[in-house]
């Protein structure tokens, strides 16, 4: 059996090999690598070290060196092919079937990397020599000080069909067409692909070229794309390389962030401002592939977008590539550039502490989610706002994590009842002539209005509900025991905010486990929610929690169900009207009209009213 290198890199990039190392070996962290006494020969002072970035140990003292696959068949005794089978193991990652081929492949692939430094050798002294010019005269007026294009090996290659062929004569002609850097066209002799243009090597993570990008100098040549990258070859995968990343990753490390732009050069344009943790994809939208690579060296990578309409698109890919592969801790932040400009021209215009600032006041995930989506479309009917609904469930839909799938939809669903259902402002308070019975809906039976409680009563009956925590705890306790009704008022729950921290996270881990088990939480039980919660340590609410109040939705009997909706909407209103009468006391007190007065009034009658309704669903044992 024969690997390819490809798939080698990927084993070796997904292992720690640390943490391999010091399962038998006992390790110290020392700066960025971490040092051992070397198990190949005694010693008592550590000369053994070992670079999880780069993906070797190495010993100072005996010369021992190699990679995780050389540790486990020179250190633990392994055969290669078991080695690689329990690395792989180990990683996730399945073993190739035998191809006989691939033996052929690897050894062409080994030589293709040749090509490929030769390449670059050739393109960087043409740089330097008098053809190159035009090439140096761009990167001067780029800004980019000769550090910076002696680090990313910046080349040129010559406007000529045939200057890489000759340049590279010791190597086949078919390789380099295979190399990608010749084109053949049927009935016309092979030429170079580059030509004319200013050259950019593309490096995989151990540093060697597999590709280059190309921006062409001249003006005048219009038929030509302004860059132009090498095509995927038995050594480059544009969908799985991300460009710099093999330099930028022990910045991001050190840094706590990885910054993603568009394009290479925007790449070198912040390493010129001292911003060295940027990488880029290739010429395509950022693929599922780089986003796991990206969250090998950071849990939250930033990406960055134009302001204008093609930037927020690519922002909106990003987003539904990211959704299915999120997991707790990792996420993307985003943010969006002035428009029309790109990071090079925040750099040149307002200085590298503007690109900081912005990067700064990067936006989670969810948020951009949000308002790209209800800023898609009009939102003036009640068709329109159930269109944003749907794309939002439609979204949180493709999220594979059942935890964050469910924290998604509450959080999307509570800003969209702000925004669908959005308390207006209402007319001045018209008192009913006569009384008599509240309004009623068509269809609903007749049911006499709650006697009004007087004031002092409703005033003692709020200081013993206290904030309405109690009815809070009373509710989470009724739906530990009637969880059926969980995933009905999931959206209303989701507006319920407890004061107390272990309430809150016994309501979120109710809506989970409701989301989880589908539409309608048929599947749960009450007494499986309630081993749940004590093996994540969460509390189910106990009679202690309600104080003398005891609710009768509590019970398991006929009509306890409306009983606890109508308590779940309470807890819903009630804040709502409190919220308004404070506005109102704050808004009309310059302006004292019978018309302000009365709204103010309205609002004091419907805040006694829900004290009363309150009254009506628990019996008090004390008297008040």
């Amino acid at each position: 059996m024969s690997l390819s290198p490809q798939w080698l890199d990927e084993l070796r990039s997904r292992i720690s090999l640390s943490g391999v190392i010091g399962r038998t070996v006992r390790v110290q962290k020392a700066g960025r690598e971490f040092k051992a006494c070397c198990p190949f020969h005694n010693e008592k002072t550590p000369s053994f070290t070992i670079n999880d970035e780069k993906g070797f140990y190495h010993c100072f003292g005996c010369g021992a060196h190699g990679d995780v696959i050389r540790w486990m068949t020179d250190h633990q005794g392994l055969p290669f092919m078991d080695a690689v089978k329990e690395l792989a193991v180990e990683a996730g990652m399945e073993v190739p079937a035998p191809d006989p081929r691939m033996a052929q492949r690897a050894e062409q692939q080994k030589s293709l990397h040749d090509v490929m430094a030769a390449a670059q050798d050739f393109f960087a002294r043409s740089l330097h020599e008098e053809r190159g010019a035009d090439a140096r005269r761009y990167l001067a007026s780029r800004g980019f000080p000769e550090r910076i294009v002696r680090d990313f090996g910046f080349g040129f290659a010559p406007d000529s069909r045939t200057a890489l062929k000759e340049a590279l004569s010791a190597f086949p002609d078919a390789m380099l067409i295979e190399a990608g850097l010749r084109i053949v066209v049927e009935g016309r002799d092979p030429y170079d692909r580059f030509r004319g243009r200013l050259m950019l090597p593309i490096l995989d993570p151990r540093g060697r070229v597999i590709a280059f990008g190309g921006r062409i100098l001249s003006a005048e040549k219009t038929d030509a794309p302004k860059y132009l990258n090498s095509p995927d070859t038995p050594v480059f995968d544009k969908g799985r390389t991300v460009y710099n990343l093999h330099r930028a990753a022990p910045a991001a490390r050190n840094a706590g962030r990885i910054v993603v732009v568009e394009g290479y050069m925007d790449v070198v344009a912040l390493a010129a401002a001292g911003i060295a943790e940027a990488v880029a994809p290739l010429g395509t939208a950022l693929t599922e592939h780089q986003i796991e690579r990206l969250w090998r060296v950071v849990e939250c990578p930033t990406l960055c977008f134009d302001g204008d309409a093609a930037g927020q698109r690519a922002a909106m890919r990003a987003i539904t590539r990211a959704l299915p592969l999120l997991r707790p801790g990792h996420s993307l932040r985003i943010v969006t550039l002035p428009g029309g400009m790109d990071p090079d021209d925040v750099v040149k215009r307002d200085g590298p502490q503007a690109m900081e600032a912005l990067l700064s006041e990067a936006r989670s995930l969810i948020d951009v989610l949000w308002a790209a989506e209800r800023d898609a479309l009009p939102l003036a009917t009640p068709e329109d706002k159930a269109g944003l609904k749907a794309r939002l469930m439609a979204h949180c839909d493709t999220i594979q994590h059942p935890d964050i799938k469910a924290l998604y939809r509450r959080d999307l669903n509570e800003r969209f009842g702000e925004l669908a259902f959005a308390r207006k402002e209402r007319a001045p308070f018209q008192p009913r002539q006569g009384g008599g019975a509240a309004p009623r809906g068509k269809g609903q039976p007749w049911k006499p209005a709650p006697p009004p409680l007087p004031a002092e009563q409703a005033n003692r009956l709020q200081q013993r509900v206290g904030t309405r925590d109690r009815l809070i705890a009373a509710v989470i306790a009724g739906l530990v025991e009637q969880p059926d009704l969980i995933a009905p008022h999931a959206e209303s729950l989701a507006r319920l905010h407890p004061a107390e921290a272990d309430m809150a996270a016994t309501l979120d881990a109710l809506l989970v486990l409701a989301d989880s088990a589908g539409p309608s939480g048929a599947a749960l039980e009450s007494e499986h929610i309630r081993t749940i919660l004590q093996e994540r340590r969460l509390r189910t609410p106990t009679a202690t929690d309600f104080g003398e109040i005891r609710f009768g939705f509590l019970a398991k009997r006929e009509g306890s169900a409306g009983e606890l909706a109508d308590a779940i909407a309470l807890l819903v209103e009630l804040p709502e009207v409190e919220s308004a009468l404070e506005e109102a006391n704050r808004r009309y007190q310059a302006e004292l009209t019978p018309e302000t007065e009365a709204e103010k009034e309205r609002l004091r009658e419907r805040r006694l009213a829900l004290f009363a309704r309150l009254g009506q669903m628990g019996r008090v044992r004390a008297s008040l």
